[in-house]
């Protein structure tokens, strides 16, 4: 009896420690993590704009990474920023901009893993309201719909003004969100005009509400109104938060990367099969048309561009004279060092 239970003992300890050391690569692959309960700020969820994150999210690679996800939807990326400045959140999904806009405050936020390539933002007049639209200096003294105020669609709409010879102060902004209050806020004629994110502009497009005259949902489209490719979503955080939290930092890079991964090489059955009902706004195949033309917007590594980050500066400089280029360090905007290793592992 002693012997057998000698014996038991023995092969318990070496069952033990035969898991320990298959257990033992993994471990090493996935290094214990600084915080497991994240919360991620983002503006207009449903739009295409964060299709990698709801990808992420509805796909589990979040949970894979051991990380426990809470994602906050807010009307646009202004309020996300908001959130994270206020410390309700610790990362948020939002536009790369904001990085360089805040350290021209001396706020320090640095962005670490990249979802857009494009700002896939188009902006458009309503056909109703301004049927003999002929130029930008039309929208003088007009209403415009954007996200939120101070969001990316407001910069964009910003930045195509002032190519018209208008400042921000010559029209009235108006925060309608990225979903069906959006198409509206259009339709029934409370604005004018609106830069916003598809579907919602696909959607007014092809039932011919508006007219669209400047569009970054496509790469051309982008060269053509920045001069360059833009790094559009991207995942933020305080500085400080992603130099203390290197592990969490790379797990999440690793979750969104691991998603752009998976959208390359899938189908519109897919898409359809994977995000929330309520973000096809009731009309599929629009949804669907919608998501092939800003396919290409969609970043294929989680890597932001040097010439990425000049673009991003010089178009905001372009209509923000708050902000002084000679003034940035943009290689404190971004890091690439957690993307590189995700695209590394995930061969995106």
């Amino acid at each position: 009896m002693k012997n057998n239970n000698l014996s038991r003992r023995t092969f318990t300890s070496a069952a033990v420690l035969a898991a320990a050391a298959v257990a033992a690569p993994h471990l090493r692959a996935q290094p214990k993590l600084e915080k497991s309960k994240i919360s991620i700020a983002v503006g207009g969820k449903a739009a295409f704009y964060y299709l990698p994150l709801t990808i992420s999210e509805q796909l589990g690679f979040f949970k894979a990474e051991g990380l426990d996800v809470e994602i906050s939807d807010f009307a646009g990326g202004a309020r996300a920023l908001q959130a994270l400045v206020g410390g309700s959140a610790d990362v948020v999904s939002g536009a790369y901009e904001h990085t360089i806009n805040m350290q021209s405050k001396n706020q320090a936020i640095q962005s670490f893993v990249l979802q857009g390539r494009a700002p896939q933002i188009a902006m458009g007049v309503s056909t109703k309201a301004m049927p003999n639209y002929r130029t930008i200096a039309d929208l003088k003294g007009k209403k415009i719909g954007v996200s939120a105020p101070g969001s990316s669609t407001n910069m964009v709409a910003n930045l195509i003004l002032s190519r018209g010879g208008l400042k921000a102060t010559d029209v009235s902004f108006v925060g309608v969100g990225t979903a069906a209050g959006a198409l509206a806020a259009l339709r029934s004629g409370q604005i004018d005009a609106m830069s916003n994110t598809d579907p919602v502009m696909t959607m007014l497009e092809q039932k011919g509400d508006v007219k669209i005259i400047s569009d970054t949902r496509t790469l051309k489209g982008t060269q053509e109104v920045f001069g360059g490719l833009m790094p559009a979503a991207c995942f933020y955080a305080h500085t400080e938060f992603v130099q203390k939290n290197p592990n969490t930092c790379q797990a999440l890079a690793n979750a969104i990367v691991h998603g752009l991964k998976w959208l390359q090489t899938a189908g519109p059955s897919d898409i359809i099969k994977t995000v929330p009902e309520g973000y096809l706004l009731g009309d599929r195949a629009l949804y669907l048309a919608s998501f092939n033309k800003v396919r290409e917007a969609i970043s294929l590594d989680g890597l932001i561009t040097e010439e990425g980050a000049r673009t991003a500066l010089k178009a905001l400089a372009s209509f923000d004279p708050a902000i002084k280029p000679e003034k940035i360090d943009l290689s404190k905007t971004y890091t690439n060092e957690f993307a590189r290793r995700a695209k590394e592992r995930f061969k995106a």
